[in-house]
């Protein structure tokens, strides 16, 4: 099928390029509609959409959610013998963030970059100053790989650390009891996944039971018609080839667990290993991704898969699988919003030391505009949160974000931006000139034309 330019534009700033010489009318998808892109993929070599449930299929309102998991996880702490006192601490949004790092010798709180360097330390409430963090850590520097000592909060789970309670059940019981209060509902869902229905093949692994499973998903399509208002309305299980319950993620991806099916009237699995051909309808438990290829007929690269976990979801699947991967990161609107809004600000820091060489004896007076950086620095951090953006502290990535950029082909604050992009499209990453080529004087907009991104260079 031959498309037009202009329904494969480019993804980088979604410019429109001067192809064949005509020049085509400028166009910006807006930011919170936008995909982001790591790696370039071409939609149309994609056959089949897998999906995760928690946090992408069903999102949960926040911080209704996370004030749920928190209180019971207080409740459950003073069952045990914890002080009466807790049941007075209230749960605050602003606070949390994904991507820190928990220290369990000295009970503090750590945002690093990919390297290990410490970028804030937070003990309590209390945010630690240099010559405090360097009572504890010499080098403001931890070794990642010590997992005894240092435990990656990477989930959204993390936040109120209702893993607790999801693996009780009672999280679970409380969020169906008011699926209203605690779960949002998006009419463009079953649109976007009919959409997808007549160009690949669509399956759901989620690692939480059927009857949790079933509940959610008939509520987020309780609509009274189908993908359309005019259509009839259809079961949500008629919208996916291939459905797998009881995933166990990230063991999915490696050696799985035995598949069996579901009974879906009693909720209980049948007897013995299913050994057959995909049935449409069926629902599966466990399984495995070797076992997701072969029912669906494809290959690693074949498959984009959707989800919100770094770990569970994008991580393993690229690395054990080769899977094309999309990223959900919901708190990437408000990342958007500040970024728009502030950025600009930190346009005034250049380079300072300009016409200096070695033989330069005196230091110029830079403590003004350091005043100045550290003041733009805060007043962002404190737009996104107290513990500052998800992505950035200052000029430096986190954690996350470098997880981000080395696991994630795409990324977007919600999958129902596809939406908004063809299905014959091109996600194109950006080209990045190696910093040694950016000693040359290369016209910028030559760069922006040829989607290249020059490096940040003095």
């Amino acid at each position: 099928m031959t498309t037009s330019w202009s329904d494969r534009l480019q993804n980088y700033a979604d410019l429109p390029a001067n192809m064949d010489g005509l020049t085509m009318k400028k166009y910006r998808r807006e930011p919170y509609h936008r995909i982001f892109v790591n790696r370039s993929l071409a939609m149309e070599k994609i056959k089949c959409f897998g999906f995760d449930m928690d946090y992408t299929l069903a999102v949960y309102k926040s911080p209704e959610y996370e004030s749920l998991g928190f209180e019971l996880t207080v409740e459950r702490l003073v069952s045990i013998g914890y002080p009466q006192e807790l049941l007075s601490f209230v749960y605050d949004p602003s606070f949390p963030t994904r991507g820190l790092v928990f220290d369990t010798m000295y009970g503090n709180l750590l945002k690093v970059d990919a390297y290990g360097n410490i970028l804030v330390c937070v003990h309590g409430f209390n945010f630690l100053r240099g010559p405090e963090i360097r009572e504890r850590y010499p080098n403001k520097f931890i070794q990642r790989d010590d997992t005894e000592r240092f435990y990656i909060l990477n989930t959204l789970f993390n936040l109120p650390e209702t893993y607790l309670f999801a693996c009780l059940g009672t999280l679970k019981e409380k969020t169906v009891e008011n699926l209203e209060k605690y779960v949002v509902r998006d009419g463009k869902l079953p649109l976007l996944l009919s959409r997808m229905n007549e160009v690949a093949k669509v399956f759901l692994v989620t690692n939480s039971d059927y009857k949790y499973t079933d509940k959610i998903m008939t509520y987020l399509f309780d609509f009274p018609h189908g993908p359309k208002p005019g259509t009839s309305h259809r079961p949500w299980q008629s919208y996916f080839d291939l459905i797998l319950v009881d995933a166990r993620k990230p063991l999915f991806f490696g050696e799985g667990t035995v598949l069996r099916q579901v009974d879906t009237t009693t909720g209980r699995l049948k007897i013995g290993t299913y050994t057959g051909p995909l049935q449409h309808g069926i629902v599966y438990s466990g399984g495995s991704s070797d076992i997701v290829c072969d029912l669906l007929g494809a290959k690693g690269k074949d498959i984009l898969y959707i989800g919100d976990h770094i770990f569970g979801d994008i991580l393993k699947s690229k690395k054990r699988q080769g899977w094309r991967t999309f990223l959900v990161i919901p708190e990437l609107a408000q990342e958007l919003h500040v970024w728009t809004d502030k950025s600009c600000e930190g346009l005034l820091f250049y380079c300072l030391p300009q016409h200096l060489d070695s033989s330069s004896n005196e230091r110029p007076d830079i403590s003004t505009i350091q005043r100045r950086v550290k003041k733009v620095t805060h007043d962002m951090d404190m737009c996104y949160g107290m513990m500052g953006s998800l992505f950035r502290s200052g000029s430096r990535q986190t954690l996350f974000a470098s997880q981000v950029m080395r696991y994630a082909d795409l990324y977007a604050a919600s999958f129902i931006n596809l939406l908004y992009y063809p299905f014959s499209y091109l996600f194109r990453a950006a080209h990045v000139l190696v910093t040694e080529e950016s000693v040359w004087p290369v016209n910028q907009e030559f760069l922006i034309k040829l989607q290249i991104k020059p490096p940040a260079s003095c």
